[in-house]
């Protein structure tokens, strides 16, 4: 994400039917010259409160809906790690490989155009290294499948050190930066956790591999209910989705109430701490930013499993891999949490170039009564507006894109409701309508006929 040259800064909200564009001119915002002023601007140029009013009210009432699910993807690792490092994080580099690197890096661009990028990622090399040698092991071609499943060891490791090189940035940061950023992370975090009691669970889904979301979510006091059980090694399992936590207030009687501060995680990619031990995914004990994954295989149970067991590389071309456990069980989560009635998905730092989640998103919206917010720092690929345009159903999207909507402190600050008031907002309300309906409004003097109409008694 690059922070020098500012975005667009694009917004459609409510009832907008074409999206709002504007620049940031000091203080002021300015629409662009190409842009219709909208009903519920007066002039050209406005300020930040004309967005607050116009973005928080709706945002607050879309976070109360029956259903709640956010994606987050590589974008709000970049934001936290900005606000602490004064950087975006590590990205991700291409595999270097001497056996058939031609090869694996042409079918790997073909699989990014394909999938609507300029040029294959390391995901996709993964991906066709992995199917070739899978090829070379059923042609029994031993000595070329061993000398590329070494060098696939190694492309895994430096991958997984690239992730946890992007946790330590935050974790090692100057400690004031660090708090502020953890702290807005809570914040960001928090505004969608913070459901009545009513609702159902906000479900977290994210592309990402890293454990950003789970350190926010532990500095939070968050509860995350994922497929995993167990402390010392928690296995990966497909009957966990009826779990919940519940309390029983003193003296209640009848059915125990949601206990608050929970939410339903799943992530999408896999994670830097999942590794495959024979039939199982288990997730291993491996610190935020630790230096290297290496020593933390080195226990019983794990067997010989070394780097290219990691659940870090699945399919995002095609839908080969979704297919295959456990990914299976993690998209079926997303299909189940989103494509139904009454429910709003969020998406933040997510750029819609993962095909497979796209499709769930489409079906999604196919019901009436859904509707889709998407946040974005920028879209440098294009990806998001396309993809808007193909869905046609502007009236069940809203965009938020650019620095002015999307940084992460300003979003936190100023758009997003806010957890711990809004529930006494909502009861002072009330209380303001009850007391103001039951006050009787003084008695007007009838107009004499020698008295000058001006027309303040039909005020």
């Amino acid at each position: 994400m690059s922070r020098n040259i500012e975005p667009l800064n694009l917004l459609k909200v409510r009832d907008d039917y074409i999206p709002m564009q504007f620049i940031v001119d000091g203080d002021k915002l300015k629409l662009r010259a190409d842009t219709v002023l909208p009903s519920w601007l007066a002039t050209e140029e406005f300020g930040h409160r004309d967005l607050r009013n116009r973005i928080e009210p709706w945002l607050t009432s879309l976070f109360q809906s029956e259903h709640l699910s956010l994606l987050a993807g590589s974008g709000l690792t970049h934001a936290v790690h900005y606000l602490a490092a004064g950087k975006g994080a590590a990205g991700m580099g291409a595999l270097t490989l001497s056996h058939y690197h031609t090869e694996i890096n042409d079918a790997a661009k073909q699989a990014g155009e394909a999938a609507g990028r300029e040029h294959g990622n390391l995901e996709d090399q993964l991906r066709v290294a992995n199917e070739l040698l899978r090829g070379l092991e059923i042609l029994q071609k031993h000595d070329e499948s061993t000398a590329l499943r070494q060098e696939l060891q190694t492309g895994m490791q430096a991958f997984a050190q690239s992730i946890l090189a992007s946790e330590a940035g935050i974790a090692s940061a100057q400690e004031e930066k660090r708090e502020q950023a953890f702290n807005t992370l809570v914040t960001f975090l928090m505004s969608f956790a913070s459901r009545t009691g009513v609702r159902d669970r906000l479900n977290i889904f994210t592309t990402n591999y890293d454990r950003l979301i789970e350190a926010g979510a532990e500095l939070a006091g968050l509860h995350l209910l994922d497929r995993f059980l167990g402390k010392l090694m928690p296995i990966f399992r497909s009957s966990r989705m009826d779990l919940d936590m519940h309390y029983n207030p003193p003296g209640i009687r009848g059915e125990p109430r949601y206990l608050e501060g929970v939410a339903r995680y799943t992530k999408l990619h896999g994670s830097v701490d999942w590794v495959q031990t024979g039939k199982d995914i288990r997730r291993i004990g491996l610190p935020f930013g630790a230096a290297s994954v290496e020593p933390y295989f080195q226990a019983p149970g794990l067997g010989d499993a070394t780097a290219h067991e990691l659940m870090i590389y699945p399919n995002a071309a095609k839908d080969r891999e979704t297919a295959d456990y456990p990914y299976v069980e993690l998209f079926r989560d997303l299909a189940a949490a989103v494509c139904r009635p009454n429910s709003t998905l969020v998406t933040y730092g997510y750029s819609f170039g993962d095909e497979h989640i796209n499709r769930v998103i489409r079906d999604m919206l196919t019901i009436p009564s859904t509707h889709l917010v998407v946040i974005s720092y920028d879209d440098p690929l294009g990806r998001i507006m396309q993809t808007y345009r193909e869905m046609g159903r502007p009236s069940q999207i809203s965009l938020l894109i650019g620095p002015a909507l999307a940084d992460l402190t300003n979003l936190t600050e100023n758009y997003l409701p806010k957890s711990a008031i809004d529930k006494t907002t909502f009861r002072m309300s009330d209380l303001l309508k009850q007391r103001m309906g039951a006050e009787q409004p003084p008695a007007k003097r009838p107009v004499a006929e020698t008295d000058a109409f001006d027309g303040s008694d039909l005020v």
